[in-house]
């Protein structure tokens, strides 16, 4: 509960339609864009806080006249930092030279980051290291502005030996050994490729190099580049790029894994990460906000000609339900909904637990990504409540007293707000190693709303670690003196690493896969443990096609409640006094609540790429050899 799960990164492409003075005239700045992609980024800080990066092309610029610039940080506060430079830079050019301020044609030419095309990342590291160099948007220069590409993404590759390798076979010498890097170098061999050949159909036809760049920008088929540069990718991803002359595109993984969504009037091209932020930033209603279909890409030509484009045959859709769970603002209307649902169906398993005591039960969220789900599931309390007021009443018959029916009528259902977050720590504790001794101190306990022997239900949006639970709330819960303490997962059980995005690398840290190895102990059946190591190992050398997930039979023998009762054995201790209960979400409620959602890996093992079962035996493989590193 409440553990740190880095996650998701965020995507924002602005094209802008119409010329500068357009936005100068009708909003009153030039920098229009610039402005809205700080919002469009501050909306989607939730989905990445290690860093966070801008980019900006203009467009029909002179030679020997910037027009690419680009900034990036991994400050505490990255996007603040972005934009309070950018800022800084901007103001400094108006004081220097006033004349800029009225001029939009001079703010265009001589004031970075204005521009008519915009990328905004921030970004939750995953795969490689924290450094400013690992930031996105990446940046491949080259002196033909058609080969110039910056790239941003929210993705993981599950097969990046592969394409490293296939790089160096091109003959290339890729600068670094990450999934980033070794898409956009793949992407822009290809891009190479277009150039040269279009140039060279040109040449044929009497052109000349500089007759030839304004043509070779508009026969470029950026969609045959994406296929052929994406045709061995396996992972899941929303890609964004820029090409240099001003071309712009945005792909989405044929199993429609990662998010990505767009919307399109006459003044501008929006693509973003969660539809509310693009509903938000510029004010337009639910229904005018598209998904991106899976293993299509939105195309936007430098002449503003907008296509969706088929770039992979899409697979059995299987978009990450953690979105609709935890990842994705609970703003979409679609995902508040979802998560109420959440809350609703687990419901029957919460009034068992209490044994339909709803008197003398407290209910409370921890944190406040489960609020949502917490609202649902009181819905359904206070209606099973209402429902056992009427059965009283009309048992009653006349014999019941007025007094008596008032008494009944005025019970409700006890909500607290039992735990608050204590911001200031929650970013100061990052790293692994420092948490122990501070975790116990990150929430402040609300007293004297919990009598003795009441129950006290509290729901969370996932347990994934249980380091929280354990070191912390499960003590802070138990000192208010309850009869029980009942955990309530709006997920499933995480038994499986994810390899799409997430940072759930390593199968060791799950609590469910520990779980698991203790009633294998209890039960004497611990030699499954090798046996599934041997199986594991024994696919090394297979094609990817071949792989099979044999770590499911680490968790075969049992049934998910002997899972649930291990886990809670396992994070309560002798001191706590109260009985403790976890309760977690049936996989199939999962898919009642979030049908355009059915991407379960996490929870089921049944990866929606080849890659994903050699990622799991992988990790099985480095737990088993006390390997820490990455299965990916």
């Amino acid at each position: 509960m409440s553990d740190i799960l880095k996650h998701e990164c965020g995507i924002a492409v602005i094209r802008l339609l119409k010329p500068l003075e357009y936005y100068k005239e009708k909003y009153g700045s030039a920098f229009y864009g610039v402005n809205k992609m700080y919002l469009m980024m501050e909306k989607q800080h939730n989905r990445g806080q290690d860093g966070a990066g801008f980019a900006s092309i203009k467009l029909d610029t002179k030679p020997g006249q910037r027009y690419i610039s680009r900034i990036r940080s991994i400050a505490q506060q990255p996007i603040q930092d972005i934009f309070a430079q950018i800022n800084d830079r901007i103001n400094n050019e108006f004081k220097a030279h006033p004349e800029y301020l009225e001029d939009v044609a001079l703010q265009k030419k001589n004031i970075p980051y204005i521009g008519e095309l915009l990328l905004g990342h921030v970004r939750y590291g995953t795969f490689g290291k924290n450094s400013v160099e690992s930031v996105h948007p990446f940046l491949r220069q080259n002196n033909w502005m058609h080969r110039n590409l910056i790239m941003a993404g929210n993705f993981n590759m599950t097969n990046v030996k592969e394409l490293f390798h296939n790089l160096i076979e091109l003959g290339q010498h890729p600068k670094e050994y990450t999934d980033t890097i070794t898409v956009m170098e793949k992407i822009g061999h290809f891009l190479d490729d277009a150039v040269s050949k279009i140039y060279k159909d040109l040449k044929r036809e009497g052109f000349n190099k500089r007759e030839a760049s304004p043509l070779i920008a508009e026969r470029l088929k950026v969609s045959k580049i994406l296929k052929r540069a994406a045709k061995n990718w396996d992972g899941g991803y929303a890609m964004a790029g820029l090409i240099g002359h001003g071309d712009s595109f945005v792909l989405r993984d044929p199993a429609g894994i990662r998010p990505a969504y767009y919307y399109k009037d006459d003044e501008v091209v929006v693509i973003a990460s969660e539809r509310p932020v693009i509903q938000t930033v510029f004010n337009v209603p639910f229904e005018k906000v598209k998904e991106l279909d899976p293993g299509h890409a939105i195309i936007t030509k430098k002449s503003g000609d907008v296509r969706i484009k088929k770039i992979l045959e899409p697979l059995e859709r299987k978009a990450c339900s953690f979105e609709r769970i935890y990842f994705s603002r609970g703003s979409d209307a679609e995902i508040y909904q979802e998560r109420k649902m959440l809350g609703r169906l687990l419901m029957p398993k919460v009034m068992e637990a209490i044994e339909n005591d709803t008197r003398n039960t407290v209910f409370s969220y921890i944190p406040n990504t489960a609020e949502t789900s917490f609202y649902g599931m009181v819905e359904t309390a206070e209606n099973e409540l209402n429902k056992s007021k009427t059965k009283t009443i009309l048992t009653g018959k006349r014999n019941i007293s007025a007094e008596k029916v008032t008494e009944i009528l005025s019970e409700r259902i006890r909500v607290e707000k039992i735990a608050i977050k204590d911001v200031k720590l929650r970013t100061f504790i990052t790293e692994d190693s420092s948490r122990d001794d501070l975790v116990a101190h990150v929430y402040d306990i609300t007293y004297g709303v919990v009598k003795p022997n009441d129950n006290l239900v509290i729901i969370d949006d996932s347990i994934v670690r249980g380091t929280t639970l354990k070191k912390s709330i499960l003590k802070m819960l138990d000192r208010l003196g309850p009869k029980k303490i009942i955990v309530v997962s709006s997920a499933p059980q995480i038994r499986y690493p994810d390899c799409y995005g997430i940072d759930m690398a390593n199968l060791e840290s799950l609590v469910a896969f520990q779980a698991a190895l203790a009633l294998h102990k209890d039960n004497d059946t611990y030699s499954t443990i090798e046996e599934v190591y041997n199986k594991c190992k024994d696919q090394e050398d297979l094609d990817d096609k071949e792989v099979k997930n044999f770590v499911k039979e680490i968790y075969d023998p049992f049934t998910d409640e002997q899972i649930s009762n291990k886990i809670a054995e396992l994070l309560s201790d002798d001191v706590i006094k109260a009985e403790v209960i976890i309760i977690f979400q049936p996989v199939e409620n999962l898919h009642k609540a979030c049908p355009k959602n059915l991407g379960d890996w996490y929870f089921t093992g049944n990866y929606p790429t080849v890659g994903g079962n050699r990622v799991v035996n992988k990790a099985f493989i480095n737990f088993y050899e006390g390997n820490k590193e990455r299965a990916y």
